[in-house]
């Protein structure tokens, strides 16, 4: 049904460089001379150790995940647009702490990120909607995907 992928048509991952010095360490997420997304707003999230969220997808939003620990995570991601050429393909990455990368979602990647280490990881996300619009006020996008077939299959 699925077939493993290298890539999926979109979906953007690049390496972060932890630039390191005696207080600690800085890492550059997002630059808008770099990407060619618009960040509509940013938040964190901590997940625990075995935990997932996800999966799901969203019709307009893009997301713009970046892990950098603390933890790491297994990110899962399939492509749902069926005129895309790279329909159906999934991707599964090791990211955080050990390897960490910022990755663009567009719009119809089912996505979903499991804590796979022995603490909790945290999570940036720097998507180009607001969640629930202006004000919180519009239907949310939001199209979930626990109870799919596809979904027990990537999360296990």
């Amino acid at each position: 049904m699925f077939a493993l992928s290298e890539s999926i048509d979109g979906v953007v991952v690049r390496s972060l460089s932890k630039h390191e010095d005696e207080r600690g360490w800085l890492c550059e997420l997002y630059r808008s001379d770099e990407w060619d997304h618009q960040v509509g707003m940013c938040y964190v999230s901590w997940t625990l150790p075995g935990k997932a969220r996800g999966p799901h997808e969203h019709v307009y939003q893009s997301d713009c995940f970046a892990f950098v620990g603390p933890g790491g995570f297994r990110l899962y991601l399939w492509d749902a647009r069926e005129e895309s050429k790279t329909y159906l393909q999934r991707m599964c990455l090791d990211v955080g702490e050990k390897d960490p990368v910022v990755v663009l979602v567009p719009p119809r990647v089912v996505h979903a990120y499991k804590c796979i280490s022995e603490e909790k990881g945290l999570v940036m996300n720097l998507p180009d909607k607001l969640y629930a619009g202006v004000r919180r006020k519009q239907e949310v996008d939001e199209i979930r995907h626990e109870d799919r077939q596809e979904a027990r299959f990537l999360l296990d």
